[in-house]
């Protein structure tokens, strides 16, 4: 159970907000609720309306103002051993794979200008996990194997997998540390490449099939709000491979951001098995 009164997990949810992302959202807080139950989740969409989607300022408001009325409810009633709130009123995690430093700014400049206290953590990845939600996404494709024994084949299995990240080359490089897990998963050549820059998934692409790589597979290192879907399938086309999905809300999502959370409070729910608090 989550401790009484710990804070609010806001989880910050980037891009153009929709019914399809509200959904994702819902399954990731979904998850984090059944590890730790009692846990009080609030989503916040950076270009949220505050009408259907609540901004993540709003969301941090009401969070504020909903302690300090608990508080004095408490107080009105004579609860004894009641004390004044204090600490963060929120962890906000967001709700990105890898860093994008325009999505960072934005969420950071959403919590300024709440003038609420709350924490902001790290970006989910990298993480052995998300090599894990790559592997699963990629052999739901039909782009690679199921299993990590070779017990079968895949026909259309890629002998090269380009990992596509948004967030400029910091990004390339966190990607590339997963694609590193993702690689030895597989057994093939993973590469990390740039949606977000020209002509950088096509270079990325020669270079692998320079090496020797012929059917490659295009990989999201993405959750998915963050990106115009149409630009997946326009690198795809550019260079010339199949793609699988976006990450989404794969059970490991909701996981790392609760243990985003968790860390920063330095508590330690009970882990499903494999996961690990960091």
């Amino acid at each position: 159970m989550a401790p009484e009164g710990a804070p609010a997990l806001a989880l910050a949810v980037p891009g153009a907000p929709s019914a399809a992302t509200r959904g994702l959202a819902e399954e990731v807080v979904s998850i984090a609720r059944s590890e730790l139950p009692g846990l009080d989740v609030r989503i916040g969409y950076l270009d949220g309306d505050d009408t259907e989607f609540p901004t993540l300022r709003s969301v941090l408001v009401r969070a504020a103002e909903e302690r300090a009325a608990r508080y004095e409810q408490a107080m009105a009633a004579g609860i004894e051993g009641i004390k004044e709130p204090d600490g963060p009123v929120a962890v906000v995690v967001p709700l990105l794979a890898g860093p994008d430093s325009a999505m960072l700014r934005h969420i950071r400049q959403s919590v300024m200008d709440s003038r609420v206290a709350a924490d902001l953590t790290d970006v989910l990845g990298p993480h052995p996990l998300l090599a894990e939600a790559l592997h699963v996404r990629l052999s739901e494709a039909g782009l690679a194997r199921a299993d990590r024994a070779r017990l079968f084949t895949v026909a259309t299995a890629a002998d090269g997998i380009i990992l596509a990240s948004v967030g400029g080359e910091e990004a390339v490089q966190a990607a590339g540390i997963t694609g590193m897990l993702l690689a030895a998963r597989l057994a093939v050549p993973v590469m990390a490449a740039a949606l977000d820059q020209d002509g950088s998934i096509a270079s990325v692409a020669d270079q692998l099939r320079s090496s020797g790589s012929q059917q490659l597979a295009l990989a999201p290192y993405l959750i998915g709000p963050e990106i115009d879907p149409g630009l997946l399938a326009a690198a795809a086309e550019e260079a010339g491979c199949a793609t699988a999905e976006a990450l989404g809300a794969y059970p490991t999502i909701g996981k790392l951001a609760l243990a985003k959370y968790t860390t920063a409070l330095g508590i330690a729910p009970q882990q499903a098995q494999g996961m690990q608090v960091r």
